[in-house]
């Protein structure tokens, strides 16, 4: 049965938890990765930055601040980037343990180089798209590149697959992606999903959704209907915790949900070989009409076509040969409403 892949971006979610639960990142991080194994998810990607090499230290706030209040960017990430090779690499074993692939999308040229022989394939950001530097420097590792393509034009998509492709990169996700935190529906445009397919026809693409979750999990739903190969979301153990990405990620609950419909989706869509299914077989030869006498006949008279009428069952002679039956002979009596078969005329 195919499903798309599903990537749980934890990001930095799990910081909120350890202050909750009072343990530690790294002890939630685990938790986290537990959860979405539970949930059937296929990988765990966290985000490996340093403040001080992301962002300079007035960059203004770019999020719903009535949902995560924080002023700058720099005072957010600098909440956040306390793990290092150390600590990827533990989460790397951890999350390979529970069955799940590794990632960790990184911001830094640094973190690129210690992540290589830990993650399974790259994840580079939206906000990096026009880096082509840096873009090439991961292309060159030898590694998948997924690339999330929010907030940009198809003329620098195509720079940035450009400059992968320069490189030797042959393995290519491009993620729909909308750069706003949540996501409105309205704003989800999933037809760009369809758009990347047409335009990049030699690359395989996926969405990375930023909307908040609803109770059935339609927009995967339709973004895996639409063609995405991959589908990430971030991951949270409880939307209502304040903090960075809890507001528009899912719990696990969520992703159980998903990917159960992305199952039922691929069931129902079945195969596109158009033929007649074991299970129409009784009804196709039941339901159909056959060619049904409207009168008593005796040998050797001519069916007229006033003697001729279609009716089911559909074990007789098709109706379609209704003007190869007119003129024909009865080779013995036959009563009305005989369900007429060749060996009758």
């Amino acid at each position: 049965m195919n499903k798309p892949y599903v990537i749980a971006e934890m990001g930095v979610n799990f910081y909120d938890t350890a202050k909750i639960m009072n343990i530690t990142p790294l002890e939630a991080a685990k938790l986290y990765i537990d959860e979405a194994a539970k949930a059937g998810i296929d990988c765990a990607k966290f985000q490996s930055y340093k403040a001080n090499t992301i962002v300079s230290k007035n960059s203004p706030a770019y999020w719903d601040t009535t949902k995560e209040p924080t002023k700058t960017q720099y005072e957010l990430f600098l909440k956040f980037d306390h793990f290092g090779e150390a600590e990827y690499r533990e989460l790397c074993d951890y999350t390979h343990s529970k069955g799940m692939d590794f990632t960790s999308t990184p911001f830094d040229y640094a973190s690129a180089d210690y992540l290589e022989d830990m993650v399974d394939f790259y994840k580079i950001s939206s906000s990096d798209i026009t880096n082509l530097p840096f873009i090439k420097h991961i292309g060159k590792k030898g590694k998948p590149v997924y690339m999330s393509v929010g907030a940009s034009y198809l003329s620098e998509v195509d720079e940035a697959v450009r400059a992968l492709k320069e490189v030797g990169c042959k393995d290519i996700v491009l993620f729909h992606c909308v750069l706003s935190y949540p996501t409105a529906p309205e704003n989800a445009n999933l037809r760009i999903i369809e758009t990347l397919k047409k335009d990049f026809p030699d690359v395989r693409v996926g969405f990375s959704d930023h909307v908040a979750p609803d109770d059935t999990m339609m927009t995967l739903a339709v973004a895996y209907m639409l063609g995405a190969e991959v589908i990430e979301k971030h991951f949270t153990l409880d939307k209502t915790l304040q903090g960075n990405d809890h507001y528009h990620a899912g719990d696990p609950a969520d992703f159980a949900k998903a990917i159960a419909n992305f199952k039922w989706i691929d069931k129902v869509l079945g195969n596109p070989e158009k033929t007649v299914l074991e299970c129409e077989q009784i009804p196709r030869r039941e339901a159909r009409r056959s060619l049904v006498l409207t009168r008593d006949m005796k040998a050797g008279e001519i069916i007229e076509e006033r003697d001729l009428m279609a009716k089911r069952p559909g074990t007789g002679i098709s109706p379609k040969f209704t003007e190869a039956v007119i003129g024909k002979a009865v080779r013995k009596d036959l009563d009305e409403d005989t369900v007429l078969t060749w060996e009758m005329i």
